[in-house]
This record gives C-alpha cells, structure tokens and sequence, in this order.
C-alpha cells in the first residue's frame, strides 16, 4: 500500500500549486515566494500512511519469529489493514464507525495464546486503538471472591487495571463450571456489564480448551456475539515442535546434535499420541530443552574437573543430556 501514491492521486484532482513572483520595479526581481499550503497539507497526510506500515512491519517481526499460526498472522494484518483504511476514510471525510475487538482465544496449552495476546496489544496500542497497550493476565482465583459482592469487586478492579489495554483470562470456562450459585456466575456478569460500560476502553480476551470454551459461551446466550473474534490455535505438528526446540536453544547460544533432535523428535511423537489433553505443545519443548541444558552443566563438570571445555563443547547439547522419560 503506498502512502505517496495515494496522496499523489488526490493532489492531481486540486487545482495545480501556482508560484507567485514579486517584483519591485527594478532590473532584475529581488522576491520569489511560493504559495502551497494545499501542497504542504497533503504532504502530512502522505507521511502518515508509512508510518502505519512501518508500525506493522515491527508487528510483522515478532509474528514472523513465531512457528505456524499462519490464521493468526492473517487475522493481525486484517486488523491493521482495516485500521489503517480508518484513517484513510478519516482524512477523506467519511464516516469511521468504532471496531469491537473482544476475542475468544481456543486452544491447548503452549499454542501461542499469550503470546498473541501481548502482540495484538502492541498493536492495538501503536495504532491508537488502547491508550496504553498492556496486558493483565488473570485466571478465576484472580477474579472469584468468598463471599457474595467480593467478586464483583474483585473483578470490576482488574478491569479498571486493564483500561487501555488487555485484560486476558487463561481458563476462563472455568468460571462456569460451579453453576448460578456459584461465584463465577458473578464474574461472568461483572465482565459482561464493564465491557458495555467501558466500550472501546479496553480488550477482553478469553482464553481456554476448545471445547470447555464452546461450553462457556453456551452458558449465556449473551456471550458469543460479544466477541466478533474467535480464534482457533491448533496444536503444534512435530517438524513444528522440533523447529521451536532448534530456535529455542539458539537464543540461550546452544545447538542441538543432529542426534539429539533424532532423539527429541521420537520423543515428541509418543508424547503427541499417549498425552493428549495435557501435552502442553512449545511450554513442554521449552522445559526439555532447559532440563537439558542443566544436565548439559553437569557432564562437562564431570568430564573437564581439571580444565576448560572448548567453546563449540559449551554450546552442544548431546543425545545424553536429553533426559526423556516418558511420562
């Protein structure tokens, strides 16, 4: 999308920028002013439209280092796209209606949800949607009280936190699962009436299993049209956790032996068809490689007792220092 072409565009429609000589009456002129304010206008408006793309360009690098979420990578640019048309169809004089954002986020543990969470906030912040862009994570002993008017409150003070950002609720079916006497209930309708009385003022993001969160919005006929977004994040392939384990270990300055990712793949298939449910895709990769990484420490403690290992040795992780017991 080019900024400048499109401002060329409309400057071709205006009537052409005239310069004006002022001459005394002497042999040569000693005065030339140029009179362009339409001209100087126009280049203002054109300077904003690559700072936009240039705001969604440092998006796109956080989102290009993540593995797979291609449906999440599509729905991000959607949003900027649709808010930068805003800002066109601004400066063009035309009517900008305000854009819900509220989202249900579906899916296993160690899928991204937080992750995305925290960039879409960035975004939403670098694009003049949230004042401020933080996010405030929260589960349901964060928001359920011990008695009745705790939760109320307790829940209307983590919202007031999260004005001009994003409040994100892991496991937030969970605040459905004790029935109408149960505090949750309370939770739920707190929520609800602070997303109609701070509207544009801050994002909810509920996050959980797929099917507990299609459960949760049946609850209450009132909850899915309240978040036009809904997101889907499949669970990681193998080639996909194994991808994850290589850049993982690269950005604590560690390689993987071709070995150990033989050893780590095998591994991450037997998990994926014995764990199911509680397989907690990246987060588990993650607690593999630092497990490795301590067990790493050890051996070379053990081998190099009177000297120095070599720096290529300092960086190897060995088949070895997989500890992979199944679980």
């Amino acid at each position: 999308m080019n900024g400048r072409g499109i401002a060329a565009g409309k400057r071709s429609e205006e009537r052409p920028s005239r310069q004006i000589n002022v001459v005394l009456r002497s042999p040569e002129p000693i005065a030339s002013v140029t009179v362009d304010e339409k001209e100087a206008a126009a280049s203002t408006k054109s300077q904003a439209l690559p700072q936009y793309l240039s705001l969604y360009q440092e998006i796109q690098k956080e989102l290009d280092h993540l593995v797979g979420l291609d449906n999440i990578k599509d729905l991000v640019f959607e949003v900027y796209a649709f808010l930068q048309i805003t800002h066109m169809r601004t400066d063009a004089g035309l009517l900008s209606n305000a854009h819900v954002y509220h989202m249900i986020f579906k899916g296993n543990p160690g899928t991204g949800k937080t992750t995305v969470a925290r960039i879409i906030a960035k975004m939403l912040q670098k694009m003049g949607v949230l004042s401020k862009g933080h996010l405030i994570e929260v589960e349901r002993a964060d928001l359920v009280g011990e008695y009745i008017g705790h939760t109320a409150q307790k829940t209307r003070d983590l919202v007031k936190k999260s004005l001009g950002g994003v409040l994100f609720i892991d496991e937030a079916y969970s605040l459905a699962r004790g029935g109408e006497k149960d505090f949750g209930k309370e939770a739920i309708d707190t929520l609800v009436k602070a997303m109609e009385d701070q509207k544009n003022q801050f994002i909810l993001i509920l996050a959980g299993y797929s099917g507990e969160m299609d459960f949760f919005l049946r609850t209450n006929p009132g909850l899915p049209s309240r978040f036009p977004i809904q997101l889907d994040f499949p669970d990681y392939t193998v080639d996909q956790l194994i991808q994850i384990s290589e850049m993982m270990a690269k950005e604590r300055d560690y390689i993987l032996m071709p070995q150990s990712i033989l050893k780590m793949k095998e591994h991450l298939l037997n998990e994926r068809n014995d764990s199911l449910h509680a397989f907690s895709n990246a987060r588990y990769v993650r607690n593999v490689i630092e497990k490795a990484i301590r067990h790493q420490a050890v051996r070379l403690l053990n081998q190099y007792r009177s000297g120095q290992p070599g720096k290529q040795e300092l960086m190897t992780l060995r088949p070895e220092d997989l500890k992979l017991d199944k679980r």
